[in-house]
C-alpha cells in the first residue's frame, strides 16, 4: 500500500512551448517525410482492406492475391493487419485517386507517398510535437533538443513516410498517456482504444495507461474504461465479422510462409531469446547501434523517478519494457524488410519523455548521443527500403560511403525523395543531410527564456 500511495502523488501535466518550435517541426518534417518509398507488402495489405471497406465489405479475393500479407478464412481473403490504418487511408487514397494494389508497378509513387503523409506522417509530427511540449515542461530550455533527438534520432524517422502502422499506434497510445496525465481519463481511454484498432500490440499500452489512470481513483479508471469501449468494440466487431469470433485475430489465419510462427504464441510472440535480443539491441540495425540516444532517454526516466514523478516514470518504463520484451520474443525481430526493430516504435515516445531531463542533467553526453543517432537514422531513412543487410552496421556502410562515394553500396541504395525528384538520390540525400544538421544546430542553441 505504501508504494501505491507514493505513486498516487501525480504532478500536473508539464506543458510548455520549446524555442523555435515551428521551425524545428518544419525541418524535422522535411527530413523525415521527403523519402518516396516503393510500395511494399504492408501497403498492399492495408490498401486492399481500404478498398474493401469503401465497397462495404471486409474481404477482397482479387486484391489480396497481390500481397503476401493476407489471411484466409471461410474461403475468402482478408488483410492480416488490424483495420485502423486501412480506415485512415481511405480518404487520402480516394483524394489522390490511388490505383488498387494489383495495378502497381512497384516504382516510387507520389500518390502513395501522399497517402503515407496522412496516415503515418501526420501521426509522426503530432508525436514529435507532444514529446517537445512535454520535454520543455519537464526541463525548461531543453524541449527543442529533445524534439529533434526524438524526431530524427530514433526509429520514428525512417518510418514516418512509410506504410507501417506503428506511428499511428504510437501517437494515439502516447496521446492517451498525456490525456490521462492531464486528468482527462475519458478522452485518454478513447485515444487508447483508437490505438488498439491500428495495432493489436497496442493492447499493452491500453492496459498500462489504465493502471496509471487507476492511480487517480476508481472513478477515473471507470471513465477511462468507458472511453476505451468504442475502440475495443469496433476491433472485436471487425474480428467477429471477418474471422468468426471477437477473440480471433487475422494472424491466426495468415495464408503465407509465416503462417506457423504467426499462429503460435501470442501474435507470434514468445519468451525473449538471446538471438532475438542481440538483433534488437546490437544487430546491424539494432537499437543501441543506430539510436544510442535511447540510453540517455532511459537515464532521464530514472531522473524523473528521483524527482518524484514516480507514477509517470513507471508508466513510461512499463510501456517501454512491454514492447521491448515482445520485440525480443518475436520470431523475426526486424519484422522482415524494415529500418530496424520496428515493433518497438509505439513505446518510443514514452521512452523519449526522459530526453528533456537527460539534456538538462548531462547536456554534452546527451548531445553527442543525439548527434550520432541523427547521423545513423538519417542514413537509414534514405536507404533502408532498397538496401540489403548493412555490412558492419550502418556505421560500416557510412565509412565505405565516405571512402568510395557514389560507388559505395549505400549510395546505390538511396531512395528517391520529393526534394530532388528529378535529380536523383545523391542530391536529395545531401539536402536531407544538411537540413538534419540545421535542425540539430538550431535545437542546440543556448536556451532563451522559456515560452509558456
Amino acid at each position: 500500500m505504501r508504494v501505491v500511495d507514493h505513486l498516487r502523488g501525480q504532478a500536473p501535466l508539464p506543458w510548455a512551448k520549446p524555442q523555435a518550435e515551428l521551425l524545428l517541426l518544419a525541418l524535422v518534417a522535411v527530413v523525415a517525410l521527403s523519402p518516396v518509398f516503393v510500395p511494399n507488402e504492408q501497403d498492399g495489405s492495408r490498401l486492399c482492406l481500404s478498398r474493401a471497406l469503401l465497397a462495404g465489405h471486409l474481404h477482397d479475393d482479387t486484391c489480396f492475391l497481390f500481397t503476401v500479407d493476407h489471411s484466409k478464412y471461410g474461403g475468402h481473403l482478408y488483410s492480416n493487419k488490424a483495420p485502423g490504418m486501412s480506415a485512415l487511408e481511405i480518404l487520402p487514397a480516394e483524394v489522390v485517386r490511388l490505383q488498387s494494389p494489383e495495378h502497381w508497378n512497384h516504382a516510387p509513387s507520389l500518390r502513395l507517398w501522399a497517402v503515407h503523409l496522412f496516415a503515418s506522417g501526420l501521426p509522426f509530427l503530432l508525436c514529435v510535437f507532444l514529446v517537445g511540449r512535454l520535454s520543455e515542461g519537464l526541463a525548461p530550455g531543453f524541449g527543442a533538443p529533445a524534439l529533434v533527438a526524438f524526431g530524427l534520432g530514433t526509429l520514428v524517422a525512417p518510418l514516418a513516410a512509410s506504410g507501417f502502422d506503428h506511428l499511428p499506434a504510437a501517437f494515439f497510445g502516447f496521446l492517451a498517456f498525456v490525456l490521462a496525465w492531464r486528468r482527462q481519463p475519458l478522452a485518454a481511454g478513447l485515444a487508447a482504444g483508437v490505438a488498439l484498432t491500428t495495432e493489436y500490440e497496442a493492447a499493452a499500452t491500453l492496459l498500462i495507461v489504465a493502471g496509471y489512470a487507476a492511480l487517480q481513483g476508481r472513478r477515473a479508471l471507470l471513465r477511462y474504461a468507458a472511453g476505451a469501449v468504442p475502440g475495443v468494440a469496433l476491433l472485436a466487431a471487425y474480428d467477429w465479422a471477418a474471422f468468426g469470433a471477437p477473440w480471433h485475430n487475422p494472424l491466426r489465419y495468415s495464408d503465407n510462409a509465416y503462417n506457423g510462427p504467426e499462429n503460435s504464441g501470442l501474435l507470434g510472440i514468445h519468451l525473449p531469446t538471446l538471438h532475438a535480443t542481440r538483433h534488437v539491441f546490437f544487430g546491424e540495425r539494432g537499437l543501441l547501434v543506430a539510436s544510442p540516444v535511447v540510453t540517455a532517454a532511459a537515464f532521464g526516466l530514472v531522473l524523473l523517478w528521483r524527482r518524484g514523478l514516480r507514477a509517470e516514470a513507471l508508466t513510461c518504463a512499463a510501456v517501454t519494457a512491454a514492447f521491448a520484451v515482445a520485440e525480443c520474443g518475436y520470431f523475426i525481430p526486424y519484422g522482415g524488410g524494415s529500418p530496424g526493430p520496428r515493433f518497438l516504435t509505439p513505446a518510443l515516445p514514452f521512452l523519449a519523455v526522459g530526453l528533456g531531463p537527460a539534456f538538462a542533467r548531462r547536456r554534452a553526453a546527451t548531445a553527442v548521443l543525439s548527434a550520432l543517432s541523427i547521423v545513423a537514422m538519417t542514413a537509414i531513412t534514405m536507404t533502408w527500403a532498397l538496401a540489403g543487410p548493412y555490412q558492419g552496421s550502418i556505421w560500416g556502410e557510412l565509412w565505405r560511403a565516405a571512402r568510395h562515394g557514389g560507388s559505395s553500396p549505400l549510395a546505390h541504395a538511396l531512395c528517391k525523395d520529393v526534394l530532388t525528384w528529378w535529380a536523383g538520390g545523391a542530391a536529395g540525400a545531401l539536402v536531407v543531410g544538411i537540413l538534419a544538421v540545421a535542425a540539430f544546430a538550431v535545437a542546440m542553441r543556448p536556451a532563451q527564456e522559456p515560452v509558456t
